[in-house]
């Protein structure tokens, strides 16, 4: 499609890729979506990323990055006919993370229906010094769906895109800067003024100036305004091989609960490993990845949070992390999930988050999986895992540990192969130097 024509789409769930090829010196980039209502949005809930993933009618949802051979994609669901009547317009945006889209190539727009046909696409090219692109929107015309190529750039990122469209955000505001043809240049740092003393506020008498007549009822007060709701936070934080580390204390994440979440894909068509027996080796319907957790406390007691054995933990008292339950299909939205107690980080010394396939596969080569860590308070903390390489049935995600006061978080991803009648938990003790003893368990 050109920038600025249009085509009809069916009024359906529709698969929305924004895609770019990775590379050295290549920025990360996020896709976002927009709900609008007159140009802006009702709220900040219209604004669905990967700090708010889920739209609350159900029809945007934010699934995830997924790297095939240095092909990137993010992928947001639309289901058009989900869409509340009162919005007109569904914006398709990205946002570059760490650079501009200059350096970004091959960056597009996809969208695709239930049959995985394509039914628009935009090639987005000639960017510069962007951070921020509207690449495409859904909108209504006489009740039917239409998708527009757009291709309008900001300077100012995810900040200054979002602002434009009505959003209250948590770090310091910039003008955003629409580019249109022209490339959009970002705006220069403002020196804040100290704004003048409001004058005090008059002393109130001591007694009524006026009393009441007698059976004079007075109206009672108003409600108290319910309290705003906090701005959208924009941070996140992305663990990659070469910056694989993130202290949790300078990101103020040492308090409250941590989700760690695993989601994952599996792929209808093998490759790699799956390849050579010529046929697909798991589906989501006999798929079973368990997340799980090592833990070792200040006070030297060590054991595992896993569903094997209903060893789920509890959050209120040690180990102080807890596993929320057991996806044994990868087709919930919700994955996996760990929570960790940071109330309790003085009583860590270090957990290692790690992951093992109980059955339907034989190697992590056919998955393609998303971890997350999001703390109550500070950004979140993602990462996906590299292709394997290795007929590898265990994997260590997340190092978490505690010395001198800091939480550090670091990203493993590394694959391990079991040695012949050595269980996964066994491996990935051994290679971690926990020194715990193991028996066959049960589900």
């Amino acid at each position: 499609m050109a920038k600025g024509s249009n085509t009809p789409v069916p009024t359906a769930a529709l698969r929305v890729e924004v895609g770019w090829r990775s590379g050295p010196g290549v920025p990360d980039a996020d896709a976002s979506a927009l709900l609008l209502v007159g140009g802006k949005v009702r709220s900040d809930s219209d604004f669905v990323f990967y700090n708010q993933p889920t739209h609350s009618s159900g029809a945007v949802r934010h699934e995830g990055k997924r790297d095939t051979g240095g092909q990137v994609t993010d992928t947001l669901l639309v289901d058009l006919a989900r869409v509340e009547p009162a919005i007109e317009t569904v914006v398709l945006a990205a946002s570059a993370d760490g650079g501009a889209f200059g350096q970004v190539p091959g960056l597009y727009v996809e969208v695709r229906d239930a049959g995985n046909t394509v039914v628009a696409r935009f090639d987005s090219t000639g960017a510069t010094v962007e951070t921020a692109f509207v690449l495409g929107e859904f909108y209504r015309r006489q009740g039917a769906w239409k998708f527009r190529a757009v291709g309008q750039g900001y300077g100012s990122g995810l900040e200054g895109l979002a602002t434009d469209f009505g959003i209250a955000v948590d770090e310091p505001q910039h003008t955003p800067a629409p580019t249109g043809r022209q490339p959009a240049h970002p705006a220069p740092p403002s020196t804040p003024q100290a704004a003048p003393a409001p004058p005090p506020p008059p002393t109130p008498p001591a007694f009524p100036a006026t009393v009441p007549p007698p059976g004079h009822r007075t109206a009672p007060a108003p409600p108290p305004a319910p309290p705003a709701a906090p701005p959208v936070r924009l941070t996140k934080v992305t663990l990659t091989k070469s910056a694989p580390s993130v202290s949790l204390t300078k990101q103020g994440g040492t308090s409250g609960a941590m989700r760690v979440n695993l989601n994952w894909e599996v792929r209808k068509q093998f490759s790699g490993w799956g390849s050579k027996r010529g046929r697909a080796v798991a589906l989501h319907n006999d798929l079973d990845l368990d997340l799980c957790a090592l833990f070792e406390l200040a006070d030297g007691r060590k054991g595992v949070v896993q569903a094997l054995g209903n060893a789920f933990g509890a959050l209120h008292q040690p180990p102080y992390i807890h596993l929320d339950g057991d996806d044994r299909t990868g087709a919930l939205s919700s994955g996996e999930n760990l929570t960790i107690n940071l109330d309790h980080r003085d009583d860590f010394k270090r957990i290692l988050v790690f992951v093992t396939i109980y059955e339907g596969a034989r190697s992590f080569a056919d998955l393609h999986a998303t971890v997350t860590l999001n703390p109550q308070h500070g950004a979140p903390i993602d990462f996906s895992l590299d292709e394997c390489t290795v007929p590898s049935t265990v994997c260590a995600l997340a190092l978490i540990t505690h010395t001198g006061g800091d939480l550090v978080v670091q990203r493993e991803a590394r694959y391990l192969v079991p040695q012949r009648g050595v269980s996964p938990q066994r491996t990935v003790d051994h290679a971690y130097g926990w020194g715990m003893n193991w028996t066959p368990g049960r589900k």
